[in-house]
């Protein structure tokens, strides 16, 4: 049994983790966004990810100009700071640090949302839940 199994029961051990949804918003002084990915960050599995999902349809509903090979660019530069060290040796100074930076609030067309918090057994596993539940394209 790994360091990571629960004492009691042998599964895995529950865990407390932090996410944000990343959103597009293509008129910053309208507001409206769209969902495209989440990123999370469990300090207790040293695990930093983001997933991306772009909705180009949803995307061009709330403005027909829209630059999507500039979005899905920022967005998936989300993604690369989670697992690549860039700029700074400040900014690669820890997994915490990484994700306080990619999720501080900004006026952009690509932006997270707030920090949320929840609970998971496994990091992976909840970020894909968490793409099917915020981000995926409604029925």
């Amino acid at each position: 049994m790994s360091a990571d199994e629960a004492e009691a029961g042998g599964g895995p051990r529950i865990v407390g983790f932090s996410y944000a949804v990343i959103r597009a918003v293509p008129r910053v002084e309208r507001g409206e966004f769209v969902n495209i990915g989440v990123i999370i960050y469990c300090q207790d599995r040293d695990y930093l990810a983001a997933a991306v999902a772009i909705d180009e349809v949803r995307l061009r509903a709330l403005d027909h100009q829209l630059d999507l090979d500039t979005v899905r660019l920022a967005a998936e530069s989300i993604s690369r700071r989670c697992v690549e060290p860039v700029g700074s040796a400040r900014e690669n100074d820890g997994l915490l640090y990484r994700f306080g930076i990619l999720t501080a609030p900004r006026s952009t067309v690509v932006q997270p949302s707030p920090v949320h918090a929840g609970i998971t057994d496994d990091p992976e596993r909840t970020l894909t839940e968490l793409m099917a539940r915020l981000v995926a394209p409604l029925p």
